[in-house]
């Protein structure tokens, strides 16, 4: 796991709430220093702010899918996003949006669907989140807490 957020206390409260559910955890403080750690670690998944300095959380997303040896690699934006910031990480590939605050329980169960998605091969067709209505695409991550998947993910 590599959780990439500007705020030292909110990088803590994401890497602990992980470790105690059992994910060996490194943290980034921008996109550009995940960048670099991504080439030293092969994370299973990334979270990522939107809002940080050098590096923002979208364009490091986008920075990550153009990438071939990190262009599958689950990505988690937890930030408090607006409804133009959700389309556009739609549109550049990421997988699941939790919005600040977020609860523990949907972090750890978002970053577990994400893993087994992975390891099954699914082409992202599950869906990924508690509750979320998967018709009611772009509504979910503004907000709201739901995380939400993009559609038509293709695995290499």
């Amino acid at each position: 796991m590599l959780v990439v957020d500007d705020n030292k206390v909110i990088r803590q409260l994401i890497r602990v709430n992980l470790e105690l559910e059992g994910f060996e955890v490194v943290t980034a403080a921008d996109g550009a220093e995940c960048l670099d750690v991504v080439q030293q670690v092969r994370p299973d998944v990334v979270t990522l702010d939107v809002v940080m300095p050098r590096l923002d959380g979208l364009r490091t997303a986008a920075r990550l899918r153009s990438e071939p040896r990190t262009r599958d690699l689950p990505l988690v934006i937890v930030s408090a996003c607006t409804q133009y910031e959700v389309e556009n990480g739609l549109d550049i590939g990421v997988d699941a949006f939790l919005a600040k605050p977020f609860e523990p329980a949907e972090l750890v169960q978002t970053v577990r669907q994400l893993i087994e998605r992975e390891r099954r091969g699914d082409g992202g067709e599950a869906e990924v989140g508690g509750g979320g209505d998967p018709d009611a695409e772009g509504e979910a991550g503004a907000g709201s807490g739901v995380a939400t998947e993009r559609a038509g993910r293709t695995g290499a």
